[in-house]
């Protein structure tokens, strides 16, 4: 007499309980939505066939009443189910080794005494230089250059920051030559070296506060761009926020033309799927910029998890450093933090309040 594999057991609950359970459960949304993000949070389990799969898997979706959810692979085989042959997601997936490469050369970038070549990476990683040029933007939302630039660039703040030279920080940022980072540090500090080692000074900021359906807004403008929109219910808040960000910059009060300007970013806050088509002067550490890049790519009425940005950005394990960053973004609605919220859907906190957040989404779901 043979012995048989015992098939999987469901609880003897209704179909229709089954289901409903099911469909108010937040992880079913990401298996409908085929959600890669969702990858390695947990699996699912379907009855009428015996396995388990990814939340990404590309099989035709189960009926509801015959899924069942496992924290990953280990539970659903005590559970007597077997991996699924075309997701395999016993096995590490392709968009996760591919996070993980990137992130070893983002380490070995950061690592580097000089920004490496575009041809040095790709012997690295053992692509070719158009393949890893792909593959370096998709996962991390800069080029490679542009995040060796980022990260130089934050270099050259921490040794400033730390009471260095602007020589020795020049240096120690890994340029070769003064005239090198001179030539380039308009883009890196926003303002010359002496005048970011001396908190702005000598740097002239615009600002203006207005009034917007969402309470008071500051907008605040360097040479280079909008560097600050601030949301609040206290207009004295919002310019102590921008004094406390540019201690030594000369704040100036907006003229007419400036006043065109805010009256834009008031618009775009009103209705922001009409888009922002102003310079902005983005400022911040390489991670924060990662994370920044990262939420510019949300569409308008979609939003992402903290968890999915930081498989996004490479950087699985940094979900609290992604609610961080998010929590430290300056311009408000234009890098659109607002979009970003729990793996359950649910709103967490927002810089400028949880109201501001529903109502932000809200009109951008119902435009």
């Amino acid at each position: 007499m043979t012995s048989k594999t015992p098939s999987p057991q469901r609880p003897t609950t209704s179909r229709s309980a089954r289901a409903d359970a099911v469909r108010t459960d937040p992880r079913w949304r990401s298996l409908a939505a085929r959600d890669r993000g969702a990858d390695g949070r947990f699996v699912y389990s379907v009855a009428t066939t015996g396995v388990y799969c990814r939340p990404s898997c590309a099989a035709r979706p189960p009926r509801p009443e015959n899924v069942e959810f496992h924290a990953d692979c280990a539970a659903a085989e005590r559970a007597g189910f077997r991996a699924c042959k075309r997701c395999k997601p016993n096995q590490v997936s392709a968009d996760s080794a591919r996070a993980a490469q990137v992130a070893e050369l983002c380490r070995f970038i950061d690592a580097a005494d000089a920004p490496p070549t575009l041809a040095q990476l790709a012997e690295r990683a053992g692509m070719s230089q158009y393949h890893l040029h792909r593959t370096f933007k998709a996962v991390t939302g800069l080029t490679p250059r542009a995040y060796a630039a980022s990260r130089r660039a934050a270099r050259v703040r921490d040794e400033l920051a730390d009471g260095e030279s602007v020589t020795t920080a020049i240096y120690a940022a890994g340029f070769n030559s003064n005239g090198r980072f001179y030539a380039t540090t308009d883009r890196v500090l926003g303002m010359t070296a002496s005048n970011y080692k001396n908190g702005g000074k000598n740097s002239v900021i615009r600002f203006a506060v207005g009034e917007c359906s969402l309470g008071a807004i500051l907008v605040a403008a360097s040479e280079r761009g909008v560097c600050a929109i601030l949301l609040g219910s206290d207009p004295a808040a919002l310019l102590r926020d921008l004094e406390d960000r540019f201690p030594e910059a000369e704040l100036v009060g907006g003229d007419a033309g400036f006043e065109r300007l805010v009256a834009n970013v008031v618009g775009f806050v009103e209705a922001p799927r009409l888009g922002l088509d102003l310079p902005l002067d983005v400022r911040g550490t390489v991670f924060q910029e990662r994370v920044w890049q990262a939420l510019t790519q949300i569409p308008p009425g979609s939003t992402a998890s903290y968890s999915e940005i930081a498989q996004r950005i490479g950087a699985p394990s940094a979900v609290r450093a992604v609610a961080t960053a998010c929590a430290q973004n300056p311009l408000a609605v234009a890098i659109p933090c607002h979009r970003v919220v729990r793996s359950d859907g649910g709103l967490s906190g927002y810089r400028w309040g949880v109201e501001r957040k529903r109502a932000l989404l809200a009109r951008e779901a119902n435009p």
